[in-house]
């Protein structure tokens, strides 16, 4: 029988956001603890929030919104990695353990390992490995960080690699307690015409 793996972080206020972003805040309109019939609420909070989509528009001008990307990238066959040794540095292609076998890949760091308390020496992805995981069919690429450049970058080297060769990306996961191996990833951002990204509620389907 199947098994889903939730690699999303609980959306709380206690999560953390890149500094000087949007935390999560959820207000009640109505509230059946205060008298009302029913609740109701809402939220205020940056896209890039826990287990997030970055659409290409959040660093390329005039690029498409996530409510642009075609679905298809954030579903499907997928591999997980675990990456070593990587935590305040880019992660080059020889750092890889193995091949890739699937055409969506997620790599497990181990450097971010507190949702809720923001460490900036978490690992990154090269734009070498990034044009690599392209040459070799790869659609999506996803980590356990809060971004795929390191947090001092203003350049953002590997976004824009990612741009050129037209990747999705996923950041923000949480892997911790996934095995290394092949499964279905299930993450699709809302459909948000021209926004810069999404949360996303990230499941791998174990079968």
């Amino acid at each position: 029988m199947s098994r889903l793996l939730d690699i999303s972080p609980p959306i709380t206020p206690a999560l953390a956001v890149w500094p000087e972003d949007v935390p999560f805040r959820q207000d009640y309109a109505l509230r059946m603890d205060q008298g009302a019939h029913l609740d109701l609420s809402s939220i205020h909070t940056t896209v890039h929030l826990g287990a997030h989509a970055d659409a290409p528009s959040h660093y390329g001008a005039g690029a498409p919104g996530i409510g642009e990307r075609d679905l298809a990238l954030y579903y499907g066959p997928c591999q997980v990695m675990t990456v070593d040794g990587v935590r305040g540095r880019r992660i080059l292609p020889a750092d890889l353990p193995g091949p890739v076998q699937a055409p969506r890949l997620l790599l497990r760091t181990g450097s971010y390992p507190d949702p809720t308390r923001f460490n900036p020496d978490f690992a990154s992805l090269s734009p070498a490995l990034v044009h690599v995981l392209a040459d070799q069919g790869v659609v999506l690429v996803g980590i356990d960080t809060p971004s795929v450049d390191p947090f001092d970058s203003k350049a953002l080297e590997s976004h824009q690699a990612i741009l050129h060769r037209d990747l999705a990306i996923l950041e923000g996961l949480v892997l911790d307690a996934v095995a290394p191996g092949l499964y279905t990833l299930i993450a699709l951002p809302l459909r948000i015409p021209g926004a810069d990204a999404s949360p996303v509620r990230a499941v791998l389907v174990d079968e």
